[in-house]
């Protein structure tokens, strides 16, 4: 078994990720940047608390460091997840959208699009409340998705 990678800066399903994976035999790493407490993750058996200081990207390039072909990283970090699927991990938001590699490219320029957007003065709303269904349906897709790996099917294109 791998690991799985939360990055943990503002992940409302950080606790679901250890459950799961724990429950399947794989070790975690929660990173952080310095700014969050970790300290509650600390000391658990197969839960490693990573704290990296506190620049910009600074934990994103901290788990893509650490990460081997096999493993699973949890983000809403579109760049993140790019970088996770380029070295053959997995990849899925906290709401449980698995991240393809046959779609990653649109989606980064998706992202730079919005991004221009905003610097120019564009409107963005933010995303939709986080509720119990994105919880379970996260739950869901991480079990779909470490069942993969694990299996050694790819996740790729589907």
């Amino acid at each position: 078994m791998g690991t799985v990678f939360v990055d943990a800066d503002a992940c409302p399903v950080t606790r679901e990720a250890i459950a799961c994976a724990r429950e399947r035999g794989w070790q975690v790493a929660v990173v952080a940047n310095s700014t969050q407490d970790l300290s509650r993750y600390a000391g658990r058996r197969g839960v490693e608390a990573v704290t990296v200081s506190g620049g910009r990207d600074a934990a994103d390039f901290a788990v893509v460091e650490r990460l081997a072909a096999g493993d699973v990283v949890v983000t809403q970090d579109i760049g993140l997840a790019a970088m996770a699927l380029g070295r053959g991990a997995g990849a899925l938001s906290p709401r449980g959208r698995i991240f393809h590699l046959a779609t990653i490219d649109a989606e980064l320029a998706v992202r730079h699009a919005e991004s221009r957007l905003r610097r120019a003065g564009g409107r963005h709303g933010g995303p939709p409340k986080f509720t119990d269904e994105d919880r379970e349906h996260f739950v869901e897709q991480l079990e779909r998705l470490l069942g993969m790996m694990e299996r050694g099917e790819s996740h790729r294109s589907q």
